[in-house]
């Protein structure tokens, strides 16, 4: 199926646009929340509190024998805040560190829903169909009313951080600060924690709480090799979580019995590796650009400081100096190159086939480099 074919898709398929328009919207909210907790150095916490869902979605189902997304949603999000609660009871008042609690407060609670998950599916009563898509997700199962639901609590969680907007970022880069001039650091910390308890609860029926903490750090992880302003990088990581959810919807329709939530990863974490790899500064491929540049660059300094050493040893800046010499200079290593290059930039002229002298332009670069202890000197002077 060609592109045309999969855009007429989408404008005509309801239950795609409604897919599309809900991991669109999981996306966005996702993506921005996501940034506070990478700079915060908090992406397990996300991790754990969306596992720590699950027991509230099934408690929620048995308390009132009904799948109304409002009450799920509820569920899972006072599980998140029980979790959160608990975990940070279990750092202030024991020795066990974040990371301990953390792993604590995600197996028990994540145990405790796939107890309760097993239970509710073994009793008499069809109603519970469907509890166990809240492990891995389906987005296809997804109506407008559930649409309509997101929207709304990702609404009201991006209008608070745009409120608070001020506050959040000195929170995420010196809560210490923060705390020195007035600003209760506690309650701002527990309401920027409420609001990634939002985008996860939004997103369990999506792509579940297994997969769910990709979807709060993938997409800001990756804004993060593009920019250093937080702004930026928000839009950005809003935008890679948008594109991330749009384009798994659409390559999982293509395909029969392809889930939707694990596509979605899949499309992020490529966005993630492409960032790694291509994004200007940070990506690894520029790095090595850099670093080869670099490393070209101090090899030809080094060859026009050992022409200006010779040349300083003769009292003749434009005596020649033949390719042999520089080679043993520098160790056996081949300057061909590197004299060709300072060539280039009329540092060096050649006077035969195999000498090398300097230029005006090149000794008075050579002076301005200031290289002391040239390799030259260092083996015994020698010409």
């Amino acid at each position: 199926m060609n592109s045309i074919e999969i855009f007429n898709g989408l404008l005509n398929d309801y239950t795609l646009q409604t897919v599309a328009l809900g991991t669109g919207i999981l996306g966005i909210v996702s993506g921005v929340l996501g940034v506070f907790a990478v700079l915060r150095r908090q992406s397990l916490l996300g991790d754990a509190i969306s596992h720590a869902a699950l027991p509230g979605v099934v408690l929620a189902f048995l308390l009132t024998r009904s799948k109304t997304p409002l009450l799920l949603v509820l569920g899972a999000a006072l599980a998140g805040l029980l979790a959160m609660a608990w975990m940070m009871a279990i750092i202030r008042h024991t020795r066990v560190k974040e990371d301990g609690a953390l792993g604590i407060v995600l197996s028990v609670f994540f145990g405790l829903g796939l107890v309760l998950l097993t239970y509710t599916q073994r009793l008499p009563d069809a109603r519970q169909a469907g509890l166990d898509h809240f492990l891995f997700g389906q987005a296809a199962a997804l109506l407008r009313e559930d649409i309509w639901l997101m929207a709304a609590l990702g609404g009201l969680a991006l209008l608070l951080v745009g409120v608070f907007w001020k506050e959040f970022k000195l929170l995420s880069f010196d809560r210490e600060f923060g705390a020195s001039l007035g600003l209760p650091a506690a309650w701002l910390d527990l309401l920027l924690t409420g609001l990634l308890v939002v985008a996860i609860v939004i997103g369990l029926q999506t792509v579940g709480v297994v997969l769910m903490s990709a979807m709060l750090i993938a997409p800001a992880a990756a804004a993060r090799q593009w920019t250093d302003r937080l702004d930026r990088m928000v839009a950005l990581s809003a935008l890679f979580g948008l594109l991330a959810g749009v384009g798994g919807s659409l390559i999982s329709s293509q395909a029969a019995g392809l889930s939707t939530g694990p596509v979605i990863v899949l499309c992020i974490s490529a966005i993630v590796l492409f960032s790694l790899f291509f994004a200007p500064r940070r990506g690894l491929v520029w790095r090595w650009v850099r670093s080869l540049r670099s490393r070209r660059s101090l090899r030809q300094e080094l060859v026009l400081a050992d022409l200006y050493a010779l040349a300083e040893q003769h009292a003749d800046w434009q005596h020649a100096h033949s390719v042999d010499t520089l080679q043993a200079i520098s160790g056996g290593a081949s300057v061909t190159a590197s004299l060709d290059a300072l060539e280039q930039r009329g540092w060096v002229r050649r006077v035969t086939e195999r000498e090398w002298a300097l230029t005006p332009a090149g000794f008075s670069q050579a002076q301005s480099l200031n290289f002391p202890g040239s390799r030259s000197e260092t083996a015994g002077g020698s010409a």
